[in-house]
Formats: C-alpha cells, sequence, structure tokens
C-alpha cells in the first residue's frame, strides 16, 4: 500500500491533549486505515499546510476516549507508515522537571527514559526477531527543523531534553519526581514511548516536541498536577502549536534527502528468511516490507 519514500516531505503529525481538533489541513479528508495490529485512536486526517503533504492522527482519539496505557501505539504508528509518511512529529504535553522548563515553553526532546511496564513495545517476535538501535531515539534533522519552526512560531524553545516516560494515568509522587529529577531527566509524561521506538522499528524519522503544562510536582510547596490545568494550558498554546507547524511547512528543504533512519532495518533483522513466521512477515508488509525483500 505504501510507496517507496521518495524525495518528497510526507509528515505524519500524531497530536496530544489540546490538538485533538486537528491542525487545519486545507483540502482535508478524514480516511480510516486498517491496521493487522488492531485499532487505531482514530482515522487519519490527510491535507496540506502551504502545499506541503501532513497527515494528522489524534493520539488519544476524538474527544479523548483513550488513556495513555491503553494508546494503540503499534496500529497508531502502522497506519501512518500505510499512509506513506516520510516523518513522524509527535506533539504532546509534558510537566517540567527543570525550574527554566516553565509552562508554556517547547521541549524539542531528544532522548528517553523508559519507566512504562505495559505496553507493547515493537512490531517484531518470535518468528521474527529485530533490533533496532535506539541509541540516539530522535531524528536530529527533523527535531532540529521543528525546534526552528516553533521558534519562528513565537514559542520559547529549548532544544533537547530527556522525557522520562511513566505508565500511568496517575500522575507522579513527589518521591517519584524528585527521583527523577536526580536521574538527569528534564521533562515527563506518559506518551512517548513506545511511539518512538516504534517509529524507527517502522524506519520513520522521529520527533517530539514537548509543550510544558506544569512543574509535576517536585516543587514540595505547591500544589500537585492536575488534569484540568493541564489542559487549560494546552489549549492555551493549540494555536502556537499550529502556527509551528505552518513554519515547518515553509522552512522545510524543497526536497527532502535520504535519513540514515530511512533503512534502520539494513542490519537489525536477525532471524534467518527460512525460519521466518509468514503470519508475521505478512503483517509488517508496510513496517519491513523494504527490509524484508532485500533479504
Amino acid at each position: 500500500m505504501r510507496a517507496d519514500k521518495s524525495d518528497e516531505w510526507f509528515i505524519g503529525i500524531i497530536g496530544g491533549s489540546g490538538l485533538a481538533g486537528g491542525i487545519g489541513l486545507e483540502d482535508a479528508q478524514e480516511i480510516a486505515v486498517s491496521s493487522p495490529f488492531g485499532d487505531s485512536s482514530g482515522p487519519v486526517t490527510i491535507g496540506r499546510l502551504g502545499g506541503l503533504r501532513f497527515a494528522f492522527l489524534p493520539r488519544h482519539g476524538g474527544g479523548h476516549g483513550t488513556s495513555p496505557a491503553a494508546v494503540n501505539f503499534r496500529a497508531n504508528v502502522d497506519v501512518l507508515k500505510r499512509c506513506g509518511v516520510t516523518d513522524v512529529l509527535a506533539i504532546s504535553a509534558v510537566g517540567s522537571l527543570r525550574e527554566d522548563m516553565k509552562p508554556g515553553d517547547f521541549v524539542a526532546v531528544n532522548d528517553f527514559i523508559d519507566r512504562t511496564t505495559a505496553r507493547e513495545r515493537s512490531f517484531f517476535g518470535p518468528g521474527l526477531v529485530a533490533h533496532v538501535s535506539m541509541a540516539d531515539p530522535v531524528c536530529p534533522r527533523f527535531s532540529a527543523l521543528a525546534a526552528g519552526a516553533a521558534r519562528l512560531a513565537g514559542a520559547d524553545v529549548h532544544e533537547g531534553g530527556c522525557y522520562v516516560c511513566i505508565e500511568g494515568p496517575q500522575f507522579s509522587t513527589r518521591a517519584e519526581s524528585h527521583l527523577y529529577r536526580a536521574w538527569g531527566a528534564d521533562v515527563i509524561g506518559m506518551t512517548a514511548l513506545p511511539e518512538a521506538r516504534l517509529a524507527r522499528e517502522a524506519e520513520l524519522p522521529y520527533a517530539m516536541l514537548g509543550m510544558v503544562t506544569d512543574y509535576d510536582c517536585w516543587h514540595d510547596a505547591e500544589a500537585g498536577v492536575e488534569a484540568s490545568d493541564i489542559l487549560a494550558v494546552m489549549r492555551a498554546n493549540a494555536g502556537l502549536a499550529r502556527a509551528a507547524l505552518c513554519e515547518l511547512a515553509r522552512m522545510l528543504p524543497p526536497e527532502r534527502t535520504a535519513s540514515p533512519i530511512d533503512r534502520a532495518l539494513d542490519h537489525a533483522i536477525v532471524t534467518a528468511p527460512s525460519q521466518r513466521d509468514a503470519k508475521l512477515c505478512a503483517m509488517l508488509d508496510a513496517v519491513a516490507g523494504r527490509a524484508l525483500r532485500a533479504t
């Protein structure tokens, strides 16, 4: 279903709280894309911004009906791959673990700590084993472009930040918040993983703009995080996020040169062709079809 990558950008946007209403695409068309990994969070809206193709998928579905742990991350990444996107930008609410990353700021995340425990974290499994590198989980080229676009849109942007992903749905205890700060984490959220891992397995360069909504609960003298406060900040910043995407569409180079991540599976699949599970190979026709056909 998916054509090979060309020199044309096609940006997939996974939007979190505050962007469920979409990103204002021109000539928008909402399509339902089926996945062998189950139902995605919702239909994909495909359209254009400034002449550039975008595909938007709301991470939590319409009306925020899906909790972080229940998001079908595999289906979400799979359907974007099937749509033909070349790069994925996640826009998510995050709590700040640093004084200088204040509510309203944007953070171009460049690393992750995984504290999730109950999520499907790989497309691969028995009968088709693969090990992709996650040393540098974010595409530096695409992340820098996204950060620059947010800055042009008027946001205060921090380039680089380590995101600790917790299982949720509850927010952290104060002890946990202090622990994550001691580990060197900069922001905290519930949705970046396994999303970033799966994007790498799907050979999709991934970047994340975190929209800071709160200071988590490490400020001992202040009240803890409330969902209503987070949603209020996200709604206030939704227009800024949309403006950043318009800037991104304007500033992307006319041609998309190849990224090393486009071939992340070249040396990752270790199961011998004669031992591969045919059913799993068929399920991975979009995610890994290029690499499977090459071996």
